[in-house]
């Protein structure tokens, strides 16, 4: 029989630096799931992608076990790295922070593709140029 969910968890961490100290501990703690363990199976799994915050769906269950499964990063933190800024404008529609190129937004629409609400590429590319507009980008091309 399969176990019963006891809730859902959202958390977005840096990949391979999930410690038990705020906000991990704080989030998780109050649930009863081992700290220790969670952080070491999240570091594991994310080793690869340093650098990178990694969104993570964390399924607890009611014998206090878990599972997780990670999610690619946020549309905004890959278009700051793509652009070499620290963070967005204040003021998008005055002030603009960076440039991507069209390649960049096709790059990044492809590697999230799996977590948007679309399975078509030029939809998903006009979602993150949406974003990156948002965030006071400019797109060449």
């Amino acid at each position: 029989m399969a176990k019963k969910v006891k809730t859902i968890i959202k958390l977005q961490m840096p990949a391979g630096g999930a410690t038990p100290a705020p906000p991990v501990g704080t989030v998780l703690g109050p649930q009863g799931i081992n700290l220790q363990e969670f952080c070491k199976q999240f570091n594991d799994a994310t080793k690869d992608m340093k650098g990178d915050i990694v969104p993570a769906e964390i399924s607890i269950f009611e014998d206090r076990s878990f599972s997780f499964v990670l999610k690619t990063p946020p549309a905004a933190a890959l278009l700051k790295k793509a652009a070499g800024i620290e963070k967005g404008a204040a003021n998008p529609l005055t002030t603009k922070v960076g440039k991507v190129t069209a390649a960049d937004i096709r790059a990044i629409a492809e590697k999230k593709l799996p977590d948007l609400n679309t399975t078509d590429l030029k939809a998903a590319e006009q979602i993150i140029r949406g974003t990156a507009r948002n965030m006071g980008i400019e797109v060449e091309g």
